[in-house]
């Protein structure tokens, strides 16, 4: 794969401050492409945008998002595009957790992970879908989870939301599929990252990186026109024996 197979493409990475999200990013403007980051605190997007900024300054934006405002998704594609020119790349990573069962589950913390996992991506690629429309050759990739096919106990509203996310992705593929559009899902297992208690956890390095998902985002996008890779499961290749 070449280090500028992406060269003059436009992407637009949510939640991409910090974890799964940076490091897409990263990966993306080291094949050539030009990236807009986003979350939704404005000085972690302005830090991430300074630590990117090596790569070309000219080639990175930041700019807050809420994704459950559908006002701040539309800004959001609308300041790349007036940025770069165009829009080739959605990936819509922001997403977060809150566990508990359905006793203790409160109904904020519920509705924050549907609005945020679900009504997010929704949001996002609504807003974006006219820009890659345009592109001819668009991509709108979705980071799901195994969680999308695997419930388990505490996880009554996570699951919801990327159960929700699968279904929603693969009929946005067949939306979009003759619209020039492809849409695919990565569903990872357990990544080493932020996500569960803000820390890194040398002991959990048997799960995988957020490098690793990076990796599965460009092997996408490098698939021809003619081929569609709909779904992607990852999964670390040496869990712990039970």
């Amino acid at each position: 794969m070449s280090d500028a197979m992406l060269d003059g493409k436009v992407a637009v990475v949510t939640g991409s401050t910090k974890g799964i999200g940076l490091a897409v990013a990263k990966a993306l403007m080291d094949a050539g492409a030009s990236v807009a980051v986003s979350s939704g605190t404005a000085a972690n997007v302005a830090a991430v945008v300074e630590e990117l900024a090596p790569g070309g300054r000219d080639r990175v934006v930041g700019v807050p998002c809420d994704v459950r405002s559908s006002d701040d998704c539309r800004k959001l594609m609308e300041r790349t595009v007036a940025e770069f020119g165009r829009l080739d790349i959605l990936v819509n990573n922001a997403g977060l957790g809150r566990f508990a069962s359905i006793r203790e589950m409160d109904p904020a913390d519920w509705q924050v992970q549907i609005d945020t996992n679900l009504n997010g991506v929704f949001h996002c690629s609504k807003a974006a879908l006219s820009h890659l429309e345009a592109s001819g050759d668009g991509w709108i990739v979705n980071v799901a989870s195994l969680a999308s096919r695997n419930p388990f106990a505490g996880g009554v509203a996570y699951n919801a939301s990327k159960f929700g996310l699968l279904g929603m992705t693969e009929a946005m593929m067949l939306d979009l599929r003759h619209h020039g559009v492809r849409v695919t899902a990565i569903l990872p297992g357990s990544v080493n990252t932020h996500f569960f208690d803000g820390e890194y956890h040398p002991e959990d390095d048997w799960k995988l990186g957020a490098e690793d998902v990076a990796r599965a985002v460009l092997d996408i996008l490098a698939y021809p026109g003619r081929a569609l890779p709909s779904r992607i499961e990852l999964r670390p290749s040496r869990p712990p024996r039970k």
